[in-house]
């Protein structure tokens, strides 16, 4: 990682004025790097507190340090737009899903070709999860299947296909052997890799489940609805301990919810999650009570599909229509969340 970063070029003299249309934060200069991709971006993932992964509708995979304002390295190997991002912790290799029906494997600072494909599915994979010792791979996709796989040999260990079972997202639990799924058919469901048999499906929510995430301390999973007009358009805090046990919902967004994710800990503030809309709104929310507590909307940005966060004051986002946004969480004097850079 060391080399790659060394290699960085310089920082981006581009600038141009941005609009911050937070609750309580006046408009304020949002600085514009050099854009990752040329297309809509579907994904983005923190790699480290200076790197991040994302893909876009240009079929593109590019590792970008958003702290420089640079474009690291680009990946071409997909023929249709790239679908999820992922990274083994701490090493080098990045994967990607994608329209194309498969999953690719890269690796950073390497040759721009693909070291490992995996093709099994028949449609678009949107699910894609890395073990957390880094020797198997998850993918789900809208053909109702889930697959594991070897990393290192390519091979298919495992299939499962389930009826309208159509994969939308999925998340390997930290430091253990269980994978949360969520799906077309409004369900999340809990798989064991081991034995790569569904172990709980939680109680039907009314609409379709678009993401998932996992806490840190792996008590708790979230999920995010679809919807229009206020309706569905949620997010759902479960006790995976006692699986289907509903906790509290997170209400607010007037269109589909496209993403949720834990916040990492922070000793100024309680716990949090953030969601992402297609209504162009970011929300925080008080994990416990599920009151929103603050809201940040980005005219002109499209749906807000994707989020990553990379510590407890950095948030990641990917837009359709304006790139990626690096967004500042401050907590105090009091809470806000504004827009400053993008890229």
């Amino acid at each position: 990682m060391g080399k790659l970063q060394s290699k960085l070029r310089k920082r981006s003299d581009r600038y141009r004025a941005g609009r911050d249309t937070s609750d309580a934060a006046p408009a304020s200069q949002v600085v514009q790097y050099e854009p990752a991709h040329s297309d809509a971006v579907n994904c983005v993932f923190s790699l480290t507190s200076e790197l991040c992964v994302s893909g876009g509708s240009d079929q593109a995979v590019v590792v970008y340090d958003w702290k420089g304002g640079t474009r690291c390295q680009a990946f071409y190997g997909h023929s249709r737009e790239v679908t999820k991002v992922s990274c083994l912790p701490g090493s080098t290799w990045l994967f990607s899903a994608s329209r194309d029906k498969s999953a690719l494997m890269w690796q950073m600072g390497r040759d721009a070709d693909p070291i490992q494909e995996f093709c099994e599915h028949e449609l678009v994979v949107n699910g894609l999860a890395v073990s957390p010792d880094g020797t198997q791979l998850c993918t789900g996709s809208r053909d109702n299947s889930m697959c594991l796989w070897d990393i290192e040999s390519g091979e298919c260990l495992q299939k499962n296909t389930i009826s309208r079972n159509l994969v939308t997202h999925v998340c390997w639990v930290p430091g253990g052997t269980s994978i949360v799924q969520t799906s077309e058919d409004k369900t999340v469901r809990v798989w064991d890799s081991r034995t790569w048999q569904v172990t709980n499906t939680f109680p039907s929510k009314r609409y379709i489940q678009t993401h998932c995430d996992i806490s840190s301390n792996c008590n708790h999973v979230l999920s995010s609805s679809n919807g229009f007009g206020g309706q569905g358009c949620e997010s759902t805090l479960w006790d995976l301990r006692q699986p289907g046990c509903k906790v509290v919902e997170y209400r607010g967004h007037l269109q589909t919810t496209a993403c949720c994710v834990f916040l990492p800990p922070s000793p100024d503030c309680g716990s949090m999650v953030a969601s992402s809309s297609h209504d162009c709104s970011i929300k925080l929310w008080d994990q416990n009570s599920g009151a929103c507590l603050y809201t940040l909307t980005m005219d002109g940005a499209g749906p807000l599909v994707s989020l990553a966060a990379s510590d407890h004051s950095s948030l990641l986002c990917a837009s359709f229509n304006t790139g990626l946004h690096h967004l500042q969480l401050s907590q105090l004097p009091t809470l806000s969340l504004k827009e400053v850079a993008r890229f």
